[in-house]
């Protein structure tokens, strides 16, 4: 079945990414489909408009034609109020949604009556494909953002996070809540700088994937002990994940009066929520607030910041699932992409807060 594929400009805050890259696009045309994109989409991935015509894309001069030429519309972080507008009951929408955290888009949404579909809904073999690589960046940065908001002209307690061979220099400390792939990604990197790394997970799987790597990555299993590192903990990475649920809220207020004051919060798991209870989300205009004498880096959108190469990820996995929507029925037949559904015919179809 022929499909009309729309891919607009995003327009979230510092949000640089696009959902294809020319050549994926150039997938997608080869199998029959037609490829829409709006006017300089993919600037910020460093793909312009030329590079897409190259491939056979029709480029959109604006977002209202974009919507109106695509009946499935393939973008990256959820619809913004610009976006709505232009969204019908016609229409098909894949892209990250998080609705989860989210009650007053999951309602517009369902009052527009489309059918949503998240990227991070989107399950095969037990695996979280398209988000893994997003959670894969962001676990990278928090430990290299992380590391920058230490320094002291940023506020931080001035400590560098790796440290020096020098026994008589002190290493910086870094609690990871979470061995997904973001916290692995998070816990290798921090190891590779030189700083010491406890990991905490509920799973003693998932710790073992992350020692195995690196035996010296300290993996815990108990809360208790968890929170006993607070006080010496000088970045913590928080990414503890639920597919599909809110996530929980590890690390309280009276959590935070531990840690001494300078020291820094990467919630990578924001955009479901958070992991702590003083994340709330800001942008990469406004990245950090202080709470507590600690200073929290909440970004709801991390990957936007390095969109070349988030984009090029994203292009890797996602030709592959976007051409099972041309499959007949495949919201009853393909269980897999049925399971993604988030919203349709004016329901929500997963739980909210």
């Amino acid at each position: 079945m022929l499909m009309n594929i729309g891919i607009p400009k995003e327009i979230k805050t510092a949000e640089g990414r696009v959902a294809l890259t020319p050549m994926a696009c150039q997938e997608l045309i080869a199998k029959g489909h037609r490829l829409y994109i709006e006017h300089q989409a993919g600037v910020l991935s460093g793909f312009d408009d030329d590079q897409y015509r190259q491939v056979g894309v029709i480029v959109c001069p604006t977002a209202q034609t974009l919507y109106k030429a695509g009946d499935l519309i393939v973008k990256v972080k959820e619809p913004q109020e610009g976006d709505l507008q232009y969204l019908t009951p016609n229409h098909l929408l894949f892209c990250f949604l998080h609705l989860a955290a989210n009650e007053e888009l999951a309602s517009k949404l369902s009052k527009i009556g489309l059918t949503a579909v998240g990227f991070e809904s989107v399950r095969d073999n037990k695996q979280l494909p398209i988000l893994k690589p997003m959670s894969e960046i962001a676990g990278k940065l928090s430990v290299q953002i992380g590391a920058t908001l230490l320094h002291q002209y940023r506020g931080g307690s001035g400590l560098l996070l790796g440290g020096l061979q020098d026994d008589g220099v002190e290493k910086g400390q870094v609690l990871v809540l979470g061995a997904g792939s973001a916290g692995r990604q998070a816990a290798l990197l921090a190891r590779n700088i030189g700083a010491k790394v406890s990991v905490y997970d509920k799973s003693l799987e998932a710790l073992a994937s992350v020692t195995q790597l690196d035996p010296l990555i300290n993996p815990i299993n108990n809360q208790e002990e968890c929170l006993s590192l607070m006080a010496t903990t000088n970045l913590l990475v928080a990414a503890l994940h639920v597919p599909g649920k809110k996530a929980p809220h590890f690390i309280n207020r009276s959590h935070l009066k531990l840690m001494m004051e300078g020291s820094v919060i990467v919630d990578i798991s924001v955009d479901q929520g958070g992991c702590v209870e003083t994340t709330r989300p800001t942008t990469y205009n406004e990245p950090t607030f202080v709470e507590e004498g600690v200073t929290h880096f909440c970004v709801a959108n991390m990957p936007g910041a390095v969109p070349r190469t988030a984009t090029q990820a994203l292009s890797e996995v996602l030709p592959a699932y976007i051409h099972r929507f041309a499959q007949e029925e495949w919201s009853e037949r393909d269980a897999v992409m049925k399971s993604a559904i988030n919203v349709k015919a004016g329901k929500v179809l997963i739980d909210l807060l």
